[in-house]
């Protein structure tokens, strides 16, 4: 979905597709007929952007035969769906069980394999985006997990970033199509924090790479979206994306029963980092905060993306506030402090059993509530929906 800012430019509204696993084109391709099109049907909507995560298997796909990535096209636009942005956060097997949780985090950018996906997740994306879109944006991860974080590693990390932005300028030159990159700090990463990433990616070129900022990220390190956003401004890290999204959170964690609710999210596919405020480390899982890494004096707040629209039952709440705080900073002024915003909840099957959808027509439901959401969330901010 397209909306008019107030300043006369273009935000995107769209959802992240790596809610479906898919490790071929195939795969994408019944994502998009299963699921992104029924999301549509049931916005009543002419156009649905997704921002589309390509594994590396099916970039490989698609670099090597140009006549697949027309087939994608193809695919998109009989569907009514159209993409601006990629998420190339993770690389493989995203929605594995069983595998180590911090396998999203490799290869990470002390890696030739990270930066030639990005670059062809980006070539990709400027074949991808709709004849009136000249810039779309790839998310990807702050740099790498924490440790070990050695100074070798941190200056292999900046010559990856200095050929970054040579491959996005060249595919700006030869493409007529602008990609910028941002990437998106996260609970337990070398960049955590919005004064993080003022410390690691100082000195990036802002017309080719900034930040992914996720609101489920920034409420989990109880950061303020106003404060994060002129640290931000500061350093001349522009937000290329938001991604719309709301974390888990406990106000009374060491009650019995708070405890009991917060079990039925502790699962075993993705890591849910865990902090508590005024307390300092967090826990890098939530097993291990009920485990007694944290005391449970003050909130919690986890990284587990709930749904938008639907917080989870008492005694546990969600980061709902964090996230229309986070809209209003970057939408809600006379210019737009970001044009791309992306529903990133790709948890729905990992909720507890009693929330999870259990058909797909269950699941495009609840997309399109969430993006409904949205759409009234930006609508309240004064944007003006579009319509082709």
């Amino acid at each position: 979905m397209r909306f008019r800012h107030q300043d006369g430019s273009a935000v995107h509204l769209a959802y992240c597709t790596n809610v479906h696993p898919a490790e071929d084109l195939d795969g994408v391709l019944a994502q998009l007929r299963d699921y992104a099109a029924p999301v549509r049907e049931r916005l009543g909507v002419a156009r649905l952007g997704v921002g589309l995560w390509l594994s590396r298997p099916v970039a490989d796909t698609l670099i090597a035969d140009p006549t697949q990535v027309v087939r994608l096209r193809d695919a998109l636009t009989g569907h009514g769906l159209e993409v601006v942005t990629l998420n190339a956060f993770p690389y493989r097997s995203f929605h594995d069980e069983g595998a180590s949780k911090l396998r999203v985090y490799h290869p990470d950018w002390t890696t030739p394999e990270r930066l030639h996906y990005t670059l062809d997740v980006a070539r990709l994306l400027a074949a991808l985006l709709p004849a009136d879109v000249t810039s779309g944006t790839v998310s990807t991860l702050p740099l790498a997990w924490r440790t070990p974080w050695t100074p070798e590693q941190a200056s292999a990390a900046r010559r990856r970033l200095d050929e970054l932005a040579e491959g996005l300028a060249v595919i700006a030159s030869s493409t007529g199509r602008v990609i910028r990159v941002g990437f998106e700090p996260e609970p337990g990463c070398v960049v955590e924090t919005t004064a993080q990433a003022a410390e690691h990616l100082s000195g990036l070129d802002p017309s080719l790479m900034g930040v992914c900022l996720d609101a489920c990220h920034l409420a989990v390190q109880f950061e303020k979206p106003e404060q994060a956003l002129d640290r931000l401004d500061a350093a001349r890290l522009p937000v290329v994306k938001l991604q719309a999204s709301c974390a888990l959170q406990a106000d009374h964690p060491a009650e019995p029963a708070v405890r009991d609710a917060l079990r039925a999210f502790d699962e075993p596919r993705f890591i849910h980092q865990t902090r508590e405020r005024d307390q300092w480390p967090g826990a890098d899982d939530l097993g291990g905060a009920l485990a007694g890494e944290l005391d449970g004096g003050s909130p919690w707040r986890v990284h587990f993306h709930v749904p938008l629209h639907a917080a989870p039952a008492p005694p546990l709440a969600s980061t709902q506030d964090v996230l229309g705080g986070t809209l209003r900073a970057l939408l809600g002024g006379p210019v737009a402090r970001t044009h791309h915003v992306e529903v990133e909840t790709y948890t729905w099957q990992a909720l507890p059993e009693d929330r999870r959808p259990r058909t797909p027509a269950d699941l495009a439901e609840g997309i399109a509530h969430e993006l409904a959401w949205a759409r009234e969330r930006l609508i309240d901010l004064g944007l003006k929906e579009e319509t082709p």
